[in-house]
């Protein structure tokens, strides 16, 4: 399975997952680094937090995008692979590394967001009913809360249930393995905040009124 095709699928869904969209724009258009703003953070929350919706709607399609690219890819370098086994765990391979390529980017100093975005266009991929109905559980969450970090570890700990338990499917280990990493990798990657939570000091969301020029 593993042959220099492999390895450049891989290392193209790292950097695909690498490009650090909303460091980008906020040198590009607003002369800032958005990791020196907020809660420092680079994703689309805390561009729309600090930047608006201006600057954090193309920045959330973009992350998205990047997790839906990496399994795309698996199209074109399948090449050996003959069980549906092997393509499941071929295209987990190639969405792990565009999440890691989202929170460790090459481009960006290695220093990037949580991976909540492109794990969504991972989950459109290879889990479009099960996101849809954790997509459901952020937007009741926030809509109830208004914090996006309980909202997005609330949905990715829903989401293993939604895949397995209510929509029972089941017929492949590694995609069963992966719903079930995500609920720990979400809430891990959000333990400061999850501390926060606890303390009663975790910022609810507040959209940015007027956008900085």
């Amino acid at each position: 399975m593993i042959n220099i095709q492999t390895i450049l699928a891989v290392f193209l869904a790292y950097l695909a997952g690498s490009i650090p969209t909303s460091v980008w724009v906020g040198r590009i258009f607003y002369g800032v680094d958005i990791r020196r703003m907020g809660s420092g953070n680079a994703g689309a929350t805390n561009t729309i937090r600090t930047l608006g919706l201006k600057a954090g709607i193309p920045v959330l399609i973009v992350d998205v995008l990047k997790g839906w690219f990496a399994v795309y890819l698996s199209h074109f370098f399948h090449q050996g692979l003959v069980t549906p086994e092997q393509m499941a765990f071929f295209r987990i391979i190639l969405a792990s590394a565009a999440v890691i390529g989202h929170v460790f980017p090459v481009f960006a100093g290695f220093k990037g967001g949580k991976g909540v975005a492109t794990l969504l266009g991972v989950g459109i991929a290879l889990y479009p009913l099960a996101c849809l109905i954790t997509v459901g559980i952020f937007a009741l969450v926030f809509i109830f809360t208004g914090y996006v970090s309980l909202s997005s570890i609330t949905a990715a700990v829903a989401f293993p249930v939604a895949e397995i338990v209510i929509l029972h499917h089941q017929s492949s280990l590694p995609l069963m393995i992966l719903a079930i990493a995500v609920a720990v990798f979400v809430p891990v990657t959000h333990h400061k905040n999850i501390k926060r939570l606890l303390h009663g000091n975790e910022p609810k969301f507040r959209l940015k009124k007027k956008e900085q020029r």
